[in-house]
């Protein structure tokens, strides 16, 4: 990967974790202090559309499928920094969370980490 791509790629996971974490910071008491139904489907549609997104992003920068692995870790690495920070802090950051939604929202957030970089690995173990 070229240093631009490098740059690029930490620059856009710090801006997905903003956008994100804003999103949840607002909509989170919706999703996660609802029904048990919505909060099982928003987590099993969470993850999917992250990976989505994910690959669409490495795929419109032309990543070679040989670097997936690295460049979704590019990704992914502010936003698992941020969410220490978050989770640590939850009622500063997410002040309409109740404090025992901090469990369920960390279960998203590792569930969507696991499937991101899970599809980046066989993507990359696949090119190999």
């Amino acid at each position: 990967m070229k240093n631009r791509d490098v740059a690029l790629l930490l620059v856009s996971g710090l801006l997905i974790w903003v956008v994100g974490t804003i999103y949840y910071g607002y909509r989170g008491p919706t999703i996660l202090e609802t029904s048990s139904l919505r909060y099982r489907i928003a987590f099993a549609l969470s993850p999917l559309v992250s990976a989505g997104f994910c690959v669409s992003i490495l795929w419109l920068r032309r990543i070679s499928p040989m670097n997936w692995t690295s460049a979704m870790l590019l990704l992914a690495i502010p936003g698992m920094v941020g969410e220490a920070v978050v989770l640590s802090n939850l009622s500063v950051f997410m002040p309409r969370l109740h404090a025992a939604s901090g469990g369920r929202y960390g279960a998203f957030l590792f569930a969507t980490y696991a499937v991101v970089l899970s599809v980046a690995e066989v993507v990359t173990l696949t090119a190999r």
